[in-house]
């Protein structure tokens, strides 16, 4: 029974416009409108006022600097929720309190609750509704904080109806042009919608042009400003296939040695971004807390290596140039000698061959598939594209579990390490298949 209310939820909510599955001229031409989601959670009581918030938007890593703060707060003691998206494997992964997803069953009831609120108000959005459902849980469950990660943008982003104790970015390079703009500028514009007259703003390192802009509008809205990489400084330590070691410290004081699971240099930048947002927050964690949650914290597909040898599988969700370039980087790091079977797939508003370009000399094979999502582009076009970008050994299949049985096979010849990239969505669906592959029905 709860599994038929829960689909019947997702059915409602999907039936509304859900702009993460259109392409990109028509998210374009798009209506956002922060009015209607504000007079929404006003009928619902305005369950966001209700407990203190982090608020993190940025081009990448946004995901991973909010698993890092929830995971600390955790540790701390507070009861913390979590909103993010899109989802891997299951919607329910969108909103977690302490790091437990919401239980199909109270999903379902809240979307019954919110039905008669949502008839009332026109032209809702299925990312509008999900935002609010976050919103409300996180009041229901009575937490004492909760971590709201951007949807896309920031300035008309659904979750910009919050008063953070803190705006986060994350790094920001080109993404989503046709919606945020086509230049960084542009883009930090947008992003910095997020920032509030008078609340604090953590800065990852960003590129000059997207600094100025992101600079200027702190300056312009008396918000403290707080950069990564000036006032506060990190450095890498040792790293392992395990976990890295982060060193972060403000200038003249002491430095601090964070451990986290997540791998990578770019990861250390978000590590150090994390700590800056917890301690410009005032929510008077314990270094003891930040040290624990950090050491903890789980963020699925940012490298993750999936299976270790035999063969060596790591998803990641790397889907811009920028990130391929550190996906790339990473690799080098702790994969020095070894060539990539990459599986690869990607939305249509991506400049794939620079995506391409930035893995050269690492692929020794490219497995073209199509994800299950109306904005993936088909394998023809992703064909063309690898053609592009100079690749020569190129494959295709007709599915994704066709693809990494296809990559697996390849691996036991050559013993390449196999990566899943360009797109979320084919990363989830490479992992989920993983899972098929491995679980003791289908063995």
């Amino acid at each position: 029974m709860t599994e038929t209310r829960y689909q019947q939820a997702l059915d409602y909510l999907y039936s509304f416009v859900d702009y993460s599955l259109k392409k990109a001229d028509v998210l374009a031409a798009a209506n956002f409108d922060l009015a209607r989601m504000r007079a929404f959670l006003a009928a619902l009581g305005n369950p966001q006022e209700q407990y203190p918030t982090i608020h993190v938007a940025g081009t990448k890593g946004k995901g991973s600097i909010s698993a890092l703060c929830a995971s600390a707060l955790q540790a701390g003691g507070r009861k913390t929720g979590l909103y993010t998206s899109p989802h891997l494997l299951d919607f329910t992964e969108r909103i977690q309190v302490n790091n437990l997803p919401i239980h199909p069953q109270d999903l379902a009831d809240l979307v019954d609750e919110i039905k008669p609120v949502v008839a009332s108000i026109e032209a809702l959005t299925t990312f509008e509704l999900t935002t609010a459902l976050g919103f409300l849980y996180f009041a229901r469950q009575k937490v004492d904080a909760a971590v709201i990660e951007v949807g896309l943008g920031g300035r008309l982003d659904a979750t910009n109806v919050i008063h953070p104790l803190v705006s986060v970015i994350s790094s920001i390079s080109y993404d989503h042009t046709a919606v945020l703009g086509n230049t960084l500028a542009k883009i930090a514009a947008e992003k910095g919608g997020i920032i509030k007259p008078g609340v604090p703003v953590v800065l990852a390192p960003q590129k000059t042009e997207a600094l100025e802009m992101l600079a200027m509008l702190a300056v312009e809205r008396h918000s403290p400003l707080h950069m990564v990489g000036i006032d506060c400084l990190y450095e890498i330590g040792k790293h392992s296939l395990n976990e890295q070691e982060v060193f972060v410290w403000e200038p003249g004081l002491p430095k601090t040695r964070l451990q986290i699971p997540l791998l990578g240099r770019h990861q250390a930048q978000n590590a150090a971004t994390a700590y800056a947002a917890l301690h410009a927050s005032h929510l008077g964690l314990p270094e003891k807390a930040i040290l624990e949650g950090f050491a903890s914290a789980k963020w699925q597909c940012r490298f993750e290596i999936a299976h270790p040898q035999n063969p060596t599988l790591v998803f990641d969700s790397a889907h811009n140039e920028d990130s391929f370039l550190r996906l790339a980087e990473t690799l080098r790091d702790y994969y020095p000698e070894r060539k990539v079977i990459l599986l690869f797939g990607a939305s249509e508003d991506k400049h794939i061959a620079d995506m391409l370009k930035a893995m050269e000399g690492i692929i020794s094979r490219l497995i073209l598939a199509r994800a299950n999502h109306p904005r993936a582009l088909g394998v023809d076009a992703l064909l063309e594209a690898a053609k592009q970008a100079g690749l020569q050994a190129v494959s295709s299949a007709e599915s994704v579990p066709a693809a990494l049985n296809l990559a697996i096979s390849l691996s036991e010849q050559t013993g390449d390490l196999i990566l899943s990239a360009g797109s979320m969505f084919l990363t989830a669906e490479v992992k989920q298949a993983w899972m098929d592959r491995n679980s003791p029905i289908t063995r």
